[in-house]
């Protein structure tokens, strides 16, 4: 009976790490996307 009782696994922390990492991820592909789009583009002075 004690053996129900006892969980094998303690998901709440590795949901919590999984969750932040795709939360960085996310953020950095948009700053990436940010930077590509608004990147200082080089005019050409012939013209």
């Amino acid at each position: 009976m004690i053996l129900n009782n006892i969980p094998l696994v303690n998901w709440s922390n590795g949901v919590i790490m999984i969750g932040v990492f795709a939360l960085v991820c996310v953020i950095l592909v948009i700053m990436l996307i940010n930077f590509m789009s608004s990147g200082s583009k080089k005019e050409d002075p012939k013209d």
